[in-house]
């Protein structure tokens, strides 16, 4: 099987000096190999090209035999990476919790160890007939959560 490690240090390498990052390597079973790249403006497919033809050369295929595909992550795709979440400050993103709880805000912050969402909820206060717009900020470490990711919202 095909080390993962190896194929991070050669992506890696690659992408150094570039506006691309890394996000996900993942190695399956029969070594499909699925490398994601991403950009804080957008992925250009002539980088996954390149990327790809340079993986191929640092391998062998008479040693093992793989297959490679090499993409960007996808807009709806869950975030994976501090600086994907960091592209997406002050954007709408949909946060699933590990508890169950789905909803969506602004995400405000984010770095190391956790990210805020503001999110709008209403809220009938005391003596007030009707209920009023109120905001919170949420914080969360990535390891309460199940996923967090764009929100694409059609008006």
């Amino acid at each position: 099987m095909i080390d993962k490690e190896v194929l991070i240090k050669h992506t890696e390498d690659f992408l150094e000096g570039s506006d691309n990052y890394l996000v996900d390597v993942i190695v399956n079973s029969g070594n499909a190999i699925s490398i994601e790249i991403d950009n804080d403006n957008g992925v250009n497919i002539g980088d996954c090209v390149e990327l790809s033809r340079y993986i191929e050369s640092k391998l062998n295929r008479d040693e093992e035999d793989f297959e490679l595909n090499v993409g960007s992550v996808g807009l709806t795709s869950p975030f994976k990476t501090l600086r994907t979440y960091q592209k997406y400050i002050d954007s709408e993103v949909e946060v699933l919790t590990k508890k169950g709880a789905k909803l969506s805000g602004v995400l405000k912050s984010a770095d190391e160890d956790k990210f805020t969402v503001t999110i709008s909820k209403k809220v009938k206060q005391e003596g007030a007939k009707r209920k009023t717009e109120v905001s919170e900020d949420l914080q969360f470490s990535y390891d309460e959560v199940k996923y967090t990711k764009y929100l694409i919202r059609f008006k």
